[in-house]
């Protein structure tokens, strides 16, 4: 799956960018947002001699840059014993959506970071509470490690969005897994609509043959509940998977493509679809009933779906 990395417009306008950077700082700026060592929570590992490689630059150019970048403009941190590097704005821009899917690569990610060091300079521009929360989890789980060998934390994921807490234990160096535990975490939740909604369409999902162990299926599909454009969206995920059923297309990408062209075709709720649908009969029956016009061939309802694997 392809990555994808936000840089904003207002960066050009930015009086930092405009008063303080050279051309190279600005092109070594972007190259350090948007190359495929980024990670979704703005610490990563990269050489020196990989950003010269991709840079075209020397290793005495890049070193030059970095240290402008660490003494001047302050905006990373690089620790050369583990070649981590840290943005320092990629929450304020990166980190202002949650989600079950969101918070999983997280997490994961956060887990692999061997200098700890630099979550708190992260942490201090995530404006999103329940993933600021995550990175002072994680710091304050170092702080413990120096004081006894084993700890148990309690990891708390506020969603604001939606008023919505869950607690969790963790052990040492062992964050909150929603992709290895996702069931049993959805059972241990508060008792809302968006829980309703979650714990009904995985259930959906397994009782009708989309595959049971398939959790990564799962969670991409229940992030189309935060992450889309509709009003109705666990209406919508169900339609979607029905008819996959009925086309015995029981696969995420068959569905997501469903979804997807709702979306383009700006049909938001299930009344949308039906509206649709009842229209595009009509014109069928027209079509069938005046044959001096020609064959009328409506435009696949799920437009252009390949049956390629996920």
């Amino acid at each position: 799956m392809a990555k994808y990395r936000m840089v904003r417009t207002d960066f050009w306008s930015n009086p930092t960018a405009q008063e303080e950077m050279t051309p190279e700082d600005k092109y070594f700026y972007l190259y350090l947002l948007t190359n495929t060592y980024t990670t979704q929570i703005g610490i990563y590992k990269i050489t020196k001699k990989q950003m010269a490689f991709d840079l075209g630059y020397s290793l005495e150019s890049v070193h030059s840059i970095m240290e402008r970048f660490i003494e001047h403009h302050e905006l990373i941190r690089y620790n050369p014993q583990t070649r981590e590097i840290a943005i320092r704005n990629w929450g304020k821009y990166n980190l202002h959506k949650a989600g079950k899917p969101v918070i999983d690569c997280i997490l994961a990610e956060i887990k692999e970071v061997e200098d700890t060091t630099l979550l708190p300079y992260i942490s201090i521009g995530i404006q999103k509470q329940e993933i600021r929360v995550l990175y002072e989890s994680f710091c304050d789980q170092e702080k413990e490690m120096g004081d006894q060998d084993e700890s148990t934390m309690e990891l708390v994921i506020e969603e604001l969005d939606d008023h919505t807490t869950v607690s969790n234990s963790v052990q040492e160096k062992q964050p909150l897994s929603f992709t290895t535990e996702l069931e049993n975490n959805i059972k241990n939740l508060p008792n809302n609509q968006k829980t309703k909604d979650v714990q009904e369409i995985i259930e959906f999902w397994d009782g009708n043959g989309f595959g049971f162990s398939n959790v990564n299926g799962k969670e991409q599909l229940l992030s189309w509940l935060d992450d889309s454009d509709f009003l109705q969206p666990k209406e919508m995920i169900i339609k979607a998977m029905n008819i996959a059923c009925a086309n015995n297309k029981r696969r995420l990408s068959y569905v997501v493509g469903i979804l997807k062209n709702w979306e383009n075709e700006s049909l938001l709720t299930v009344e949308d679809i039906d509206s649709y649908q009842e229209n595009h009969l009509a014109n069928n029956r027209h079509a069938a009933q005046t044959p001096s016009m020609g064959r009328y061939i409506p435009r696949d309802f799920v437009l252009d779906l390949t049956d390629g694997d996920e």
